[in-house]
């Protein structure tokens, strides 16, 4: 950043009384002391200041190396991601051990215990003729339960790996999902929208009922299995009375998809999630219509599983996991990301590690344990916020708000 010839030349001039263009010429290129101390001096300051700049420049650039080392130094606090050759139908955690299950399309379970340091495969299942669309595990985990494409349910055996209990032609359709009620009993449902319920002591269907004109998306027991509450593809939530062992209402048909189940605020409230991006909350008993509605995102949610009483975290079509705050309606941010669709995820046994997969064959943890101390959240939102907070990585995510990352710098 020095002076150039032409400008130095000017502040000479401007520096001399009036002359003769030849005395301006000698002067310009006179070897007075105190003019080329002038000169040197200006070079001196510029080259001062160049030097300066270079040292910052040098400085920034270290301390960023630092903050991008000491970032990749943090210590594992998650169990490192699980690849698999063949598509990812369905995980789920082992209610008692550090054991993720995790079923294929070719109709395989595989096993695999997991940790912060390592994975290790326990046992590869060979189980179903076509895809195993859901596992399940016993509330005590002893049993584990699939259910699959070639309309079969399979009772397996965890501690010898064997078959316990077949039921070979369970439906007259592909069944899609399965969900344990009780010590003896569960439900599956199938792709023409037929829902079983099963004490699997007993070959056939204590009831089978037909009330959907589509898939049954998922399944689950509500109000102290008193209720089942069944999603389906059609766009309406059927409901069954346990109690007395038979239909008891349908929802109105949303003009949507309703993709998945789960219970909130010690059971009080039923959320559905959408392939709108949509998430409808009814009160207990009252099925009929929701009571509440959250545009969650607007990608289509797979799945969902809550995590606190409040909080649910959203498996999204857009690769993206996502926490959301139901009561209020708020966006948390986001638990963690894959490159391709997400399709299922679940939450471990002691709820420090959600798991999730994708349409790649990957299956990532993501580290919740954050949660436990989530400061509760105010009602007051300024709703120009919420695209930040939907962008917002949380500290489970992969990936590190720039904010956050260059704090250390400021």
């Amino acid at each position: 950043m020095g002076l150039n010839k032409k400008s130095i030349g000017m502040t000479e001039k401007t520096s001399t009384a009036s002359d003769s263009d030849d005395s301006d010429f000698d002067i310009s290129l006179s070897s007075d002391d105190s003019d080329d101390d002038s000169v040197k001096s200006v070079y001196s300051v510029n080259n001062q200041q160049d030097s300066n700049q270079n040292e910052n420049e040098s400085n920034e650039e270290d301390e960023v190396i630092k903050a991008i080392i000491k970032e990749n130094q943090k210590p594992r606090d998650k169990p490192p991601c699980i690849k698999v050759e063949d598509f990812v139908a369905d995980i789920c955690f082992h209610p008692n051990e550090d054991i993720l299950a995790i079923a294929n399309i070719v109709g395989d379970v595989i096993l695999y215990k997991y940790s912060n340091e390592e994975n290790t495969l326990l046992d590869t299942v060979e189980l179903h003729t076509k895809a195993c669309r859901d596992v399940e595990f016993s509330t005590d985990g002893k049993t584990m339960f699939t259910a699959s494409k070639d309309m079969s349910i399979m009772l397996t055996d965890m501690e010898t790996r064997k078959l316990k209990t077949f039921f070979e032609k369970a439906h007259q359709n592909p069944i899609y999902c399965l969900s344990i009620i009780g010590q003896n009993t569960f439900a599956t449902g199938d792709d023409n929208g037929i829902i079983n319920i099963w004490d699997y002591r007993q070959p056939t269907p204590l009831l089978s009922v037909k009330k959907n004109d589509d898939y049954i998306s998922d399944i689950i027991p509500v109000d102290q299995n008193k209720y089942l509450c069944c999603s389906s593809g059609d766009g309406s939530l059927t409901t069954i009375d346990l109690c007395n062992n038979k239909f008891l209402m349908q929802s109105v048909e949303y003009e949507e998809e309703l993709t998945c189940l789960g219970t909130v605020r010690h059971e009080t409230k039923l959320v559905s999630s959408s392939n709108k991006g949509k998430l409808f909350i009814f009160n207990m008993r009252e099925f009929g219509m929701h009571s509440d509605e959250f545009p969650a995102t607007k990608s289509s949610i797979s799945s969902f599983v809550p995590i606190t009483e409040n909080i649910v975290v959203t498996a999204c079509e857009d690769g993206n996991l996502r926490a959301v705050h139901l009561f209020p309606h708020r966006h948390i941010g986001i638990v963690g990301q894959h490159e391709m669709s997400v399709e299922h995820i679940d939450i471990c046994n002691d709820g420090r590690f959600l798991a999730s997969c994708s349409a790649d064959n990957d299956i990532k943890f993501w580290n919740i344990k954050f949660f436990e101390n989530f400061e509760k959240i105010s009602h007051k939102h300024n709703k120009h916020q919420t695209k930040k907070e939907m962008q917002h990585n949380l500290p489970s995510s992969s990936k590190t708000n720039v904010g956050e990352f260059f704090s250390d710098l400021a």
